[in-house]
């Protein structure tokens, strides 16, 4: 069983998604939320605060691997700036704890979920729901898109192996 952590990275608001792929290659949602740091805090206690909490959650869950969104450089660079600090302090958390982290681009998420690189947010959030058989679609929206990294790593996972295997000469049983 491998459990994998999803992070949507931010400075306000870090989203995060643990997601569990059994033996048999079926997935159980864990945990989802958001570690949130106060607006008025300056950058370093806000990073501070963002790395001493996903250090517990890493703690508390001991997952395999870490999968982060690409950090996305929009018009406003002192945010892509402080993004990109934030994304820092997780690479951090998780070479303190020798975590294996991927990362992936906004279209390749959206087409591991969704077939579409071009989907929109909702769709995303319905095939996540789907996925995981959820009652209602995660909240906040930060924690659904970390939900959303954790699957698109394992539907990318797993077809890294099924190449390996087709690169091997092993071929999938016959249906």
């Amino acid at each position: 069983m491998d459990i994998i952590l999803g992070i949507d990275p931010g400075v306000a608001r870090v989203g995060y998604g643990l997601v569990e792929q059994h033996d048999g290659g079926g997935i159980t949602f864990l945990d989802c939320g958001v570690i949130e740091t106060p607006p008025r805090e300056d950058l370093t206690n806000r990073l501070y605060m963002i790395h001493q909490d996903l250090c517990g959650l890493l703690a508390e869950f001991e997952p395999r691997a870490m999968a982060i969104e690409q950090i996305f450089f929009g018009r406003n660079v002192s945010t892509a700036f402080a993004v990109g600090h934030a994304s820092g302090v997780i690479h951090l958390a998780a070479a303190q704890r020798a975590l294996r982290v991927y990362t992936y681009r906004p279209t390749e998420i959206k087409r591991a979920l969704t077939g579409s690189g071009k989907a929109d947010k909702h769709q995303v959030q319905v095939m996540v729901t789907l996925q995981l058989r959820l009652s209602a679609t995660p909240q906040p929206d930060d924690a659904a898109d970390a939900l959303a990294i954790a699957l698109c790593h394992l539907h990318q996972a797993r077809h890294a192996n099924l190449m390996q295997d087709l690169a091997r000469g092993d071929h999938p049983p016959s249906p």
